[in-house]
């Protein structure tokens, strides 16, 4: 009976926050990721092939700071699986997806698609508006999984992102331990 419920639950959530992927995505790339990085039920010699959006032109003249700007305009809109619609939620990369087009940026629409995008640069010289990349919430998938945008970066780094955690929906967090463990790298996707 627990299953069912679980289930119908898990069913009707989806169908509420079903959305699109964004048709606006030219170019793609073809990654493969190794089996030893994808730890789950997968044997020893699988390996998974995604195909990975690349960001298309950014904007010029938009800066870090009117990104996140608009993006703390958002503070508070509720978590929501596989959305881009803020009046349903966001997930994490619904919610960089909805920034970044606000801006005329095309962006790919999942978090992993953004594992080769961008131009990687240090912790230390992360900047508002690059792009920070972690894990997800299960430790055995070490493949890109959550994401957020670097508000600031002086004594601590902070970004804002749409979270299923505790605030369950779009916050700005600090890179704390919970995150230093799961955190992969740091992108830039605007210009200069």
């Amino acid at each position: 009976m627990l299953k069912f419920i679980i289930c119908s639950f898990l069913i009707i959530t989806s169908l509420a926050c079903k959305q699109t992927a964004s048709k606006d995505i030219v170019e793609q790339k073809t990654i493969t990721i190794p089996a030893d990085s994808i730890r789950s039920s997968f044997s020893a010699d699988t390996q998974q092939t995604i195909m990975a959006p690349q960001l298309v032109q950014p904007i010029k003249g938009v800066t870090g700071h009117e990104l996140v700007g608009y993006a703390q305009t958002l503070i508070g809109v509720p978590y929501c699986y596989a959305s881009i619609d803020p009046l349903k939620g966001f997930d994490c990369s619904g919610f960089i997806t909805y920034v970044f087009n606000h801006f005329n940026m095309v962006v790919p629409r999942s978090s992993i698609d953004f594992t080769n995008a961008g131009k990687e640069v240090s912790l230390e010289n992360a900047r508002e508006g690059d792009i920070i990349l972690f894990t997800g919430t299960v430790d055995s998938i070490l493949v890109v999984g959550h994401m957020g945008i670097v508000t600031e970066n002086t004594d601590t780094l902070k970004f804002i992102h749409s979270t299923s955690g505790k605030a369950y929906g779009v916050t700005i967090s600090l890179l704390n331990e919970h995150y230093k463990k799961r955190f992969v790298k740091i992108i830039r996707v605007l210009p200069g």
